[in-house]
């Protein structure tokens, strides 16, 4: 979450207006994440999030990803509402951009998670692909690997990010291009399950959101970036085998492997890895000066990205 742009107080309030939720009582901008423009909204009837769509998210998009959560919900994960309006809208304009008004959900994104929440998370992440399993919705994954070397492009000089990194970046691309899986199960997949997109209470997991990069592609390429995103220190200098077999222990309780995509998964977390480098590469490049904005460091998706690639890196999936 983010604010890149900000909303006039009378225009919240005629959009605010078209809902059951009351009146607005305050409306404060989130700093955490990249993607959007995020705001802690209350009103009079609780507290809500309020997003405008920016960047990568595209408003044709959006219906998409409302129908998706629909559908997660009636089959049980915890997912929060796109509320609608008086006349049933969920997607509307404000500031001149596309917006939700979501429903808020209790729990706490973690920074440190235990083997006890990263089992949780696995399993909340098993559950939701076999919820998945029968939804006919699709999209093209725009994050997806055959985008990873325009995204390299339009960051320009990666080596004035870290010393370097071109050289690394170009040998990985080609390693991927030669490499990737094909024939695995697919459908849809959140792509972004770290642990800011999931809130917990101690050891259950209280709410998955953010599903903004939601996308059909292979169900293991979630799993491995989910293992990226949880199982290591934070300069990803260390993989937690605590946390890395817990995780893929709750996985599995919930939903099986495939052989090929046990055989998949060290690829597929390259992959993963270099994808959020790229991208993290990019917009630490990219973001304006003047977004409220926390931008991430790319570093230690390379340092995941060079564990990923040792001879080992199989082991790092076994629960």
């Amino acid at each position: 979450m983010a604010v890149y742009t900000h909303v006039d107080p009378d225009d919240l309030a005629a959009l605010v207006a078209r809902y059951d939720i009351g009146s607005v009582l305050s409306c404060k901008g989130i700093a955490e994440g990249v993607e959007n423009s995020n705001f802690l909204l209350e009103t009079i009837a609780g507290r809500f999030i309020l997003t405008l769509y920016e960047k990568r998210v595209r408003e044709g998009d959006l219906p998409f990803f409302v129908d998706l959560l629909d559908h997660l919900a009636a089959n049980g994960s915890p997912v929060p509402a796109m509320i609608r309006d008086r006349d049933g809208i969920a997607v509307q304009q404000i500031s001149g951009r596309a917006a939700c008004i979501i429903q808020f959900l209790s729990g706490i994104s973690l920074t440190h998670p235990t083997a006890a929440q990263c089992e949780a998370a696995g399993a909340a992440l098993g559950a939701m692909h076999r919820a998945l399993a029968g939804y006919g919705g699709t999209r093209a994954n725009s994050m997806g690997h055959r985008h990873w070397r325009d995204i390299a492009a339009a960051t320009g000089d990666l080596d004035a990010v870290r010393p370097g990194l071109q050289a690394v970046v170009d040998e990985e691309l080609d390693f991927i291009d030669a490499h990737w899986p094909a024939d695995l199960p697919t459908h849809v997949v959140h792509a972004d399950l770290f642990p800011d997109n999931v809130l917990m209470l101690g050891d259950r997991v209280t709410g998955l959101i953010d599903f903004y990069f939601a996308a059909t592609d292979f169900r293991a390429y979630d799993l491995a970036i989910t293992h990226a995103a949880w199982t290591f220190s934070a300069d990803g200098s260390n993989c937690d085998a605590a946390r890395a077999q817990a995780l893929v222990r709750g996985y599995l309780c919930e939903i099986a492997l495939t052989d090929a995509e046990h055989a998949a998964l060290p690829t597929l977390a390259r992959g993963a890895a270099l994808r959020f480098l790229l991208t993290r590469a990019h917009d630490w490049v990219h973001t304006p000066a003047d977004a409220l904005v926390t931008r991430k460091d790319p570093s230690p998706f390379l340092s995941r990205l060079l564990r990923y690639r040792a001879d080992d890196a199989a082991s790092l999936f076994a629960a």
